[in-house]
């Protein structure tokens, strides 16, 4: 048999986080504590640090000394430009590398699966592997690795809980681009760069 593959601890914490700023359980201002969120939780501080620290860096959270961690908020505008810079990047990596045809096929499936479901977190991890296929497939570690630093999972998230509410929507706009890489559309970079910039506000 083979393991069962678990998100890492940060990362459920982070999704935690996300999901009480998306509510309204945490507004902007509002301090998070560390030691609370961690007893609630019944883990330790250590993931409940990481996971804050890396919600910091997405400028979702803002921490000082001696008062720990609130929440920055966050505006269309901020969404914009992170949708903004990956539009850029990916429209460079199709002109780097094509990706598997058959390996974007199969993200989208799971996407109709996902949303048949009710998985949030399902068409999310399969929108991002959709993405990510195009990105790994410009064989340029540092590009990938910028795109990796944006936080895709965390933005994917929020764009899609604030502002696309049909759940088979997401995959479907996906079809169009398999459609793009199969045939070899010269468009695709634009195609690409416009899908993406769909969804920010």
């Amino acid at each position: 048999m083979e393991p069962v593959a678990r998100p890492p601890l940060r990362d459920e914490i982070r999704d935690v986080l996300v999901e009480g700023m998306i509510s309204g359980r945490w507004g902007p201002g509002d301090r998070i504590v560390e030691r609370r969120l961690a007893a609630e939780l019944q883990v330790s501080q250590a993931p409940v640090r990481e996971a804050l620290r890396e919600l910091e860096a997405l400028r979702l959270v803002e921490s000082s000394p001696n008062k720990g961690a609130r929440v920055r908020g966050f505006t269309p505008a901020d969404l914009r430009e992170v949708y903004q810079v990956r539009a850029g990047l990916e429209e460079t990596a199709t002109r780097l590398g094509s990706p598997s045809v058959p390996a974007l096929r199969a993200h989208v499936a799971r996407m109709h699966e996902a949303a048949a479901a009710g998985s949030l977190d399902g068409q999310v991890r399969h929108l991002v592997g959709f993405h990510r296929e195009i990105v790994a497939a410009s064989g340029n570690a540092v590009l990938v690795s910028v795109w990796e630093s944006l936080g895709i999972e965390v933005w994917t998230h929020v764009s899609i809980r604030l502002f696309r509410m049909r759940p088979h929507e997401n995959a479907a706009d996906h079809e169009p681009l398999v459609e793009a890489f199969d045939r070899g559309d010269p468009d695709i970079g634009r195609l690409l760069r416009d899908h993406v910039l769909g969804y920010a506000p």
